[in-house]
């Protein structure tokens, strides 16, 4: 598998290349897998969203956490996931989604990540401040200075009735 995915990786950060081109090779990749691998549908997903076809890519999306991932391609999946519905329109079930994996694991290496889109998703559900909440949240801790501050404000922001 680390052979594949140092491949797959290579077609990702080939830059040269365009969306059309990242799908085709991805695909060509995937085939060496068996047909409901999780990690090769996830990869295939993400070439087709990364192409702008939102539609293809969330029924990859979904096949491969039903069939089940690894936790850090979970979380990925989960976050690319809610992203691509969003874009579809399906702001509840990406709140749904980014709300569970902001909650889940509040330090984990994609926290931020899981805050950013859930922030994004909050701004498309009409919440601004909460969605500024979350985003101030995230940041704060990277702050040099006034981290409990920011926190503070940031946790008054979601906190204030309107």
């Amino acid at each position: 598998m680390d052979d594949w995915q140092s491949r797959v990786d290579a077609v990702w950060a080939d830059e040269t290349l365009d969306p059309t081109d990242v799908i085709t090779r991805i695909d060509e990749l995937a085939t060496e897998r068996p047909q409901d691998d999780a990690v090769a549908l996830f990869e295939r997903a993400g070439a087709r969203d990364s192409a702008g076809r939102e539609r293809e890519a969330e029924g990859l999306y979904r096949r491969a956490l039903q069939i089940g991932l690894d936790d850090e391609r979970r979380t990925r999946a989960t976050i690319q996931l809610a992203s691509t519905i969003r874009n579809l329109g399906e702001t509840a079930e990406a709140l749904a989604l980014l709300r569970a994996e902001y909650e889940r694991e509040p330090r984990g290496d994609l926290h931020d990540a899981a805050a950013a889109f859930y922030a994004l998703a909050l701004v498309s559900n009409g919440e601004p401040e909460r969605a500024a909440s979350i985003a101030l949240q995230a940041l704060a801790p990277h702050l040099p200075r006034y981290t409990r501050s920011v926190t503070g404000y940031a946790r008054e922001i979601a906190e204030e009735p309107r």
